[in-house]
């Protein structure tokens, strides 16, 4: 973990030099402690979400869990696929270079020995079998094209452009099409948006809009984000009556095998990130909330939650992170990821 934070606080440092994103006419400045601490927030938070949320993973389809909520230790985080993956590609950025191509990380990804599931699992395959990336990704040879594989494992990219979404978009375009397509790699350009504006701004509504921003507007995802934007403006309390609504219009046309006969399974990108979404804007920059109310949602929800403490994390940083978790996180700095 100490070495991911030293490669993307390097990474974070040279795309501040970069031009400043669409939102800002003029560039702007983080003091480095300000930004190591940022980073740090990120990371932790990913960590402290997925083990939060892994214990109810796809055991609540298409409801909204009430149970209680008993979460791993924090090593457990050691084993996630939402972190051990992103390791990969950010060590291309680190060995190749900051100009690597989608071709370069797919023979990165060909070669990884970790457990993978579906686009990932998918992609890995194509791979193997000569299928070089992009098309490794696309959904003539993957049919999970759109299942939420990039968006749990692009959290680095977002980390490492502070204020530049723009940047953001471009790592995302050439990683997440090694196993994503359409709406799979919109949810990847979408929390990377949002974790661009994390470092700027305090307000999750205008975060969550940055993500939005990111992704083409007539996408299904940008479709779904938006309708959530609009119904939670117009429910502000009540995060529960507008995940109905989301599942009444969204939770359909899942094309995984896993969840399209007979059964209420959804790893589609588009609806875990609105989860992810009301995490945030429910949460309302409380650590607990947001937290919760990702993983109440349902579905992948040890994900959702990770990336949602994630964008958290990068907005208020390490420093303000509940102290409960640093004792166990300072336990595993010298832990390499699976």
């Amino acid at each position: 973990t100490r070495a991911a934070c030293s490669l993307t606080a390097f990474a974070a440092v040279v795309c501040l030099l970069a031009p400043a994103s669409f939102a800002h006419a003029g560039p702007r400045t983080l003091a480095r402690d300000v930004l190591r601490d940022k980073i740090r927030g990120a990371w932790a938070g990913q960590m402290i979400g997925v083990v939060y949320g892994a214990p109810t993973e796809f055991k609540s389809l298409g409801k909204i869990n009430e149970g209680e909520i008993k979460p791993f230790e924090l090593s457990n985080a050691i084993i996630q696929d939402d972190l051990y993956v992103e390791m990969t590609f950010a060590r291309v950025m680190d060995t190749v270079g900051l100009n690597a191509t989608t071709a370069d990380y797919g023979e990165a990804f060909k070669n990884s020995k970790y457990e993978l599931w579906h686009a990932n699992a998918g992609a890995r395959r194509n791979l193997n079998r000569g299928i070089k990336a992009p098309l490794s990704g696309h959904p003539r040879y993957n049919i999970h094209a759109d299942d939420i594989d990039f968006q749990i494992e692009a959290d680095f990219i977002g980390i490492m452009c502070p204020g530049l979404p723009r940047v953001s978009n471009q790592y995302c375009d050439r990683v997440g099409r090694v196993m994503n397509f359409g709406d799979g790699l919109y949810g990847g350009m979408f929390v990377c948006g949002m974790y661009t504006a994390a470092y700027f701004e305090s307000d999750p509504r205008k975060v969550v809009a940055a993500g939005l921003a990111c992704i083409p507007a007539k996408s299904p995802y940008a479709r779904l984000i938006s309708d959530l934007l609009v119904w939670s403006a117009q429910e502000p309390k009540d995060w529960r009556k507008v995940w109905q609504r989301v599942e009444e219009k969204w939770d359909q046309n899942d094309v995984c095998p896993d969840g399209v006969f007979f059964r209420e399974f959804n790893i589609d990108a588009k609806l875990n990130g609105a989860y992810i979404a009301f995490g945030l804007l429910y949460g309302q920059g409380d650590w607990q909330q947001t937290m919760e109310i990702a993983t109440r949602c349902g579905q992948d929800s040890d994900c959702n939650p990770s990336s949602a403490c994630g964008v958290l994390g990068a907005m208020i940083g390490y420093a303000k992170i509940p102290a409960q978790y640093k004792p166990e996180l300072d336990k595993l700095a010298d832990t390499k990821f699976s």
